[in-house]
């Protein structure tokens, strides 16, 4: 028994190589045609006769050539469907249009410094418009959230907000001067 399993691999595997040598080219072609990639044709194609030799002794003879065309229009469609197919990596010409949004380093010392001056300034007034300014003008807080924050009208921490401005360009004045 094991002999006529042994001698029928043999007549496959024959078969097989067969198959392999006659219609190559056109499963190529099929795979080639589909997905409009050389490099994932040639892994279809490989996908295409690994699954024909997996299926080979229930495989009808006479219409082999339909049966590999339909195999390979099958991992195709597949391989169309798949999630690996969307995701494709970018090519250098993709990158040159991103923005570095960080800036340089001079630009990130610049900022800082430029907030550090900024908080130093809003602690120099006095009370209530020194709390009302580093919160307004260092931490961007609108007046609505400073009012809600601190219990006061709205009104009243906009009218502070304006008078610490003023304050703020006086003292900048000043200094520049």
């Amino acid at each position: 028994m094991t002999q006529k399993k042994e001698v029928d691999n043999i007549y496959d595997e024959a078969y097989f190589a067969e198959l392999l040598s006659k219609y190559q080219k056109l499963v190529y072609a099929i795979c080639l045609k589909a997905v409009g990639n050389p490099f994932d044709a040639e892994d279809l194609t490989q996908e295409t006769y690994l699954s024909a030799y997996k299926n080979l002794s229930t495989f009808d003879r006479t219409y082999e050539k339909a049966w590999l065309c339909k195999i390979a229009a099958n991992k195709c469609l597949d391989f169309l469907k798949s999630a690996k197919r969307r995701i494709q990596p970018a090519g250098e010409e993709e990158f040159l249009f991103l923005v570095d949004h960080r800036g340089t380093p001079e630009e990130a010392y610049l900022k800082k410094e430029s907030r550090q001056s900024v908080l130093a300034l809003c602690q120099s007034l006095k009370e209530p418009y020194k709390t009302i300014a580093t919160e307004h003008f260092y931490h961007g807080k609108s007046a609505a959230e400073i009012a809600a924050e601190t219990g006061k009208n709205q009104k009243t921490v906009q009218t502070q907000i304006y008078r610490a401005r003023g304050m703020l360009k006086k003292t900048v004045k000043e200094e520049t001067a």
